[in-house]
């Protein structure tokens, strides 16, 4: 059964669009159908190939945005400038296109709904789409697991998933919602526009004495100092999970 699992996740299989939704002017969400979906735990991502009529093929790395759902995944595409993939996904994709797709990947970078300690996201713009897996597999679930999660981007139009997070913070399940924005912030928001640092994490984040399992992604220099931070904090560094992404097209 294993083995099975293992040769499915290297095994291209043709996915169909089923529905496409804007989630920011820039970013957009792809729901696909997967018959014989092995299922996915929150965090991992999977492989996406496009081949183009003269045969050039290339592919990218994007991590699943949705809870486990039977047959059903869904990615959020966020177009990058000068992207070779991005652009199609998030622009031209459309209900009944097909899609080449390999997965799911990775075991490191996951969260599981029988996990009892306190869990602690930080995501970094489009950062935030695998760790929403994890929010919405924990609401799936009816997990109680107490979640934070600290998310900046550049601006409140760049923020994904922002009536969805608003909707589940306030429904008393666990979930707490800190945002931070490094350009713009809104009228009368109580913190200037900056990157995070020490101070919003001291104030956002679960302290290191409850020892919360924690999960940073992002762009490569966000990870990398918010890792710091938290551990110059007191974190585990051993309970500090990082995934992270550069301008070539990599993973979100």
């Amino acid at each position: 059964m294993a083995r099975a699992t293992v040769l499915g996740r290297l095994t291209w299989r043709v996915a169909t669009v089923t529905a496409v939704r804007d989630e920011t002017p820039g970013a957009r969400t792809i729901v696909l159908d997967l018959p014989g979906w092995p299922g996915h735990l929150a965090g991992q991502h999977l492989d996406v190939r496009l081949t183009a009529p003269d045969g050039y093929s290339t592919q990218r790395s994007y991590s699943i945005a949705s809870a486990p759902d039977g047959d059903r995944v869904e990615l959020t595409v966020e177009v990058l400038p000068d992207g070779e993939v991005s652009p199609y996904l998030a622009r031209v994709l459309a209900p009944g296109d097909p899609l080449e797709v390999r997965g799911p990947i990775g075991g490191w970078f996951v969260w599981r709904p029988e996990t009892p300690e306190p869990v602690q996201l930080v995501a970094g713009g489009s950062g935030v789409v695998p760790l929403m897996a994890m929010i919405r597999a924990r609401a799936a679930a009816g997990a109680d697991a107490p979640f934070r999660l600290l998310y900046s981007t550049r601006e409140p139009g760049t923020a994904l998933y922002q009536a969805e997070l608003e909707r589940l913070a306030a429904d008393g399940s666990g979930l707490e919602v800190t945002r931070a924005y490094t350009r713009r912030a809104p009228e009368g928001w109580g913190r200037p526009p900056a990157r995070v640092d020490a101070d919003l994490l001291a104030r956002a984040v679960w302290p290191p004495e409850r020892e919360p399992a924690v999960f940073v992604c992002g762009p490569t220099g966000f990870v990398e100092t918010v890792a710091d931070l938290l551990v110059s904090a007191g974190h585990d560094p051993g309970l500090i999970r990082t995934e992270r992404f550069g301008p070539s097209g990599g993973r979100s």
